[in-house]
């Protein structure tokens, strides 16, 4: 599982050491990780060491310290090695050392920033240093001037330089990931100690590119972290597995109320979605024509027209494709979260759902569903002021409504009441067409129905039982978006459709089960018929 943590959390961390006088040892530290991140990026793409030219763009602090000094280290590796100093002073142990490897200085006090642009988007490796984890706000002034030109100058020029930002992008909050621009965009981000939360959610992932931790030694001085991510090794082991002596019952049964006469097509693709990641049956209920739709498709899903307490199942599925005026639709969705019963509910339900929730209530809202959300509650977001700061917006949802929020996107976040954060970033941006958040609330349905009550398989993952339904929600979330890259890998990397997700998850989930997990392997080989 990655950790991720705030700014603050970090700077605690690396306090004691700090107070014991190893700071410049935690910089030499950060500053070898960073210089042999650069190296083994270039070693990856087929490219040179000996020769290449690296440019660093420098701030005051401790950040530009780190890339000064990892730029002495490539300068020992036979780099030719530029710093650009945005401010008026530089970390005076670092630039001594720089400058003893035989590196260039250049000053942007005095000089056109446009110029040193230039020169710096001309270098093989650019580094950006300039701000850390401590900074307010964005970069101001002929900094601001001199990025703003870099990142112009180096748009759409992937196969020529290496953008690498130290410890995080400058102008991205590392809390937050909130981006205050102009922020130059970085193919690699070496971060220290720990991922900081900025990182891992949008819009601060769109800059960061690939996240690499480097260990410097404050790790077990680290607290509980503010956002965590599964990885495959624990999607394998929160993955629900049936017994030897398992039925279609103690599988899991859902409970869908979702479609309508307009958009039959919702109720179909949330049907498959739960079938395709192993719930053990479903029960649909809609109008006789959805149901007539959905009992072709998917004849394995039993239909009727009843109410909700005439069912019984182990969690719900309400919402997907339903509007305002389906009045039955609206009543049913209403009782199946009165039930108490685990509940993910999606697009249409959202409106309708009562202003107290439980964590068992999971709520799948994109941005612009969130926006309505949040203004019903008091809020004056709009969708863009959702999509600028996305880990704010879903945490104050969640502790608003009291239900676990998962907001969907190109990361995915996830929020528990508790404070509780999960980031996934597993998808593919194929997975944005019409009908994938049907099958993602379909998937997240049938988990809850198998694992909702497995408060032990949780726990022993980490998750405290009432953070269970997060969990859940971002397992599915894992599972839809892998899912949707096994789709498009199956066609050379092209469009996939939603029930080309549904039909990949399958496959996904026994990948994700076996490849991670070989108790996984030893369980399935229990059920093979003897030879």
């Amino acid at each position: 599982m990655i950790s991720a943590y705030t700014g603050t959390q970090v700077r605690q961390a690396e306090e004691p050491l700090l107070s014991s006088g190893l700071g410049d040892v935690l910089m030499q530290r950060a500053a070898y990780g960073l210089a042999n991140a650069v190296i083994r990026e270039r070693r990856s793409r087929g490219l040179s060491i000996y020769g290449a030219s690296v440019c660093v763009l420098t701030g005051k602090g401790n950040n530009g310290g780190d890339g000064l000094y990892a730029a002495s280290f490539l300068a020992a590796r036979g780099m030719r090695t530029t710093a650009v100093l945005t401010g008026d002073t530089a970390h005076p142990q670092a630039l001594a050392a720089f400058e003893r490897t035989g590196g260039r200085v250049r000053r942007l006090a005095g000089a056109a920033p446009a110029e040193l642009a230039k020169e710096a988007a001309s270098a093989d490796v650019v580094i950006d240093a300039v701000l850390g984890t401590g900074a307010n706000g964005g970069l101001r002034g002929s900094a601001a001037a001199l990025v703003e030109a870099v990142a112009e100058l180096t748009a759409g020029r992937d196969g020529h330089a290496l953008m690498v930002a130290c410890d995080l992008p400058s102008g991205l909050d590392a809390d937050t990931g909130e981006v205050f621009r102009p922020v130059l965009p970085a193919h690699l981000t070496v971060t220290f100690g720990g991922a900081k939360s900025g990182l891992l959610v949008d819009p601060g992932a769109d800059y960061a590119g690939q996240v690499l931790v480097v260990p410097i030694g404050i790790e077990e001085h680290l607290p509980q972290p503010s956002l965590r991510r599964l990885e495959d090794g624990d999607l394998a082991r929160l993955l629900p597995h049936p017994a030897r002596r398992a039925h279609k019952y103690s599988r899991g049964v859902l409970g869908v109320v979702a479609g309508s006469v307009d958009y039959p097509g919702a109720a179909v693709l949330a049907c498959r979605g739960a079938l395709a990641a192993g719930v053990g049956m479903v029960r649909y209920l809609g109008p006789p024509e959805v149901a007539d739709l959905v009992r072709q498709a998917c004849p394995e899903v039993v239909c009727s027209t009843g109410a909700v307490a005439d069912n019984r199942v182990q969690a719900w599925l309400v919402g997907s494709g339903m509007g305002p005026e389906h009045h039955d639709q609206l009543q049913r969705a209403h009782d199946a979260v009165d039930s108490g019963l685990p509940v993910v509910a999606d697009a249409g339900a959202l409106p309708a759902l009562p202003e107290i929730l439980g964590p068992h209530v999971v709520l799948t809202p994109h941005a612009g569903e969130l926006a309505s959300l949040l203004q019903r509650l008091g809020g004056s977001e709009d969708r863009d002021a959702v999509e600028g700061g996305t880990l704010a917006a879903v945490r104050r949802a969640s502790e608003q409504t009291g239900g676990t929020v998962l907001l969907k996107g190109a990361t995915t976040l996830v929020a528990a009441p508790s404070g509780d954060i999960f980031s996934q970033a597993d998808g593919t941006p194929w997975l944005a067409t019409a009908g994938s958040g049907d099958v993602l609330a379909g998937v997240i349905g049938a988990l809850l129905a198998q694992a909702g009550s497995d408060v032990g398989r949780f726990r022993k993952a980490g998750v405290e039982p009432d953070v269970r339904w997060a969990a859940i929600a971002a397992l599915g979330a894992a599972l839809h978006g892998k899912a949707g890259r096994t789709a498009s890998d199956a066609s050379a990397g092209g469009p996939v459709t939603s029930g080309g997700i549904a039909d990949s998850l399958p496959q996904t989930w026994g990948k994700v089960s076996t490849l991670s997990n070989p108790e996984a392997r030893k369980r399935n080989s229990h059920t093979q018929p003897l030879r």
